[in-house]
């Protein structure tokens, strides 16, 4: 078993400066294998709101609370919305030395019950599957993905298996489980349709045309699949410049494994002979990129002119670009340095799958994903 210890290391920053400790993520991310790591080297105490056993324990969760000590382990709180009312009650208490963790499977209505009622008192940990600073093996985490069970499956059919399994769960049990109504069949199609829009600028009346619905629709279909971290809507920056730039965001999965599947790509050979191999790189480095360097507010930048950057952020002041190359020695293009001068950049990465990192010039280097995530401590 993993021990994660970024992640580790974090919740344990949090329990100590936060009342709760909230930690979102997909099903079968290892929330509940991170909480129960956790609370063995604590003294704490487990609750499965989906064990009957548990919830009629929690019949008078007042009582109940207040009746133990230590850390306080809540697992899929969503099921148990009106638990946070209780949790403000109980951490508002002067007397109060208890603190908790409450997990959600990535639930739309977690955040928001969570966001009112515990406004100021609870600190927010997003997990994901795992990446490049945790694991060795970087083409079996591009294909199979980071969810557990995918990347450590025995062999490539089995994770297959794995990610079908989970993709029909997720459309029959946990969308329903969040009070969503919309047939299966139907968000399946969607998300497969989605698919191959990986790495596309949203274009809602496109797709909804495909589907015969409408831009409401689908864009409702969209944010489902963004609130419970199947897709990641990559936003766009806007500069001050005398040049038409793109307004609508970018749409990724997050977690190459599952795209792969809903594009039925089972091997790295498919993968290499897909006209999808470009966008699935730039997808999968895009997530481990985010995952390494965490900026606070990810953007892309483009125009109708053609200069892009896939990523731009601010880190400590310094402005930064990023761009996914599926290549082994990328080389600038006159794109790239529109994108320093227009957006006044200090540093453009090239992130790319070889083996060498070098410079370009004094503003554009080389990156292999590989040296990337070897510089995760040393980030600024």
């Amino acid at each position: 078993m993993l021990k994660r210890q970024a992640y580790y290391s974090a919740i344990e920053k949090a329990v100590i400066r936060s009342p709760v400790t909230a930690i979102l993520g997909p099903r079968q991310c290892g929330k509940t294998t991170l909480a129960r790591n956790f609370g063995r080297h604590n003294q704490s105490h487990y609750f499965d709101l989906e064990s009957v056993v548990d919830q009629r324990r929690l019949q008078n969760p007042e009582l109940m609370f207040d009746s133990l000590e230590g850390v306080i382990i809540l697992d899929e709180i969503q099921l148990q919305p009106e638990l946070f009312s209780t949790l403000r009650v109980i951490v508002d208490r002067p007397e109060n030395r208890n603190r908790f963790i409450v997990l959600g499977s990535a639930s739309p209505q977690l955040v928001k019950q969570s966001s009112e009622t515990l406004a100021g008192r609870v600190e927010f940990i997003e997990l994901s599957g795992f990446t490049l600073s945790e694991v060795d093996n970087l083409q079996n985490l591009w294909i199979q993905g980071g969810f557990p069970r995918a990347y450590l499956a025995e062999s490539e059919e089995d994770s297959a298996v794995w990610r079908e399994g989970f993709i029909r769960t997720f459309l029959e049990r946990d969308i329903p489980a969040l009070g969503i109504t919309i047939p299966s069949t139907a968000m399946r199609r969607f998300w497969t349709m989605l698919a191959h829009y990986h790495g596309q600028n949203w274009n809602g009346s496109e797709l909804g045309r495909s589907m015969g619905l409408t831009d409401k629709t689908v864009r409702s279909y969209l944010d489902i699949l963004t609130a419970t971290f199947m897709v990641r809507q990559l936003q766009p920056w806007h500069e001050n410049i005398n040049k038409r730039q793109v307004k609508s965001p970018k749409i990724y999965f997050k977690d190459s494994g599952i795209l792969h599947s809903l594009l039925e790509i089972s091997d790295y050979q498919q993968l290499t002979g897909n006209p999808k191999l470009g966008a699935s790189w730039e997808g999968f480095a895009l997530e481990q990129t985010l995952q390494i360097i965490r900026p606070n507010a990810p953007y892309f930048w483009s125009t109708y002119s053609g200069a892009k950057v896939d990523l731009f952020f601010i880190k400590h002041g310094v402005r930064y670009g990023v761009e996914f190359k599926y290549s082994e020695a990328p080389k600038a293009t006159k794109s790239m340095h529109i994108a320093v001068e227009d957006l006044s950049l200090d540093r453009l990465l090239i992130i790319h799958p070889g083996k060498d990192s070098y410079p370009i010039n004094n503003k554009i280097e080389a990156i292999s994903l590989d040296s990337l995530a070897g510089l995760q401590k040393s980030w600024p």
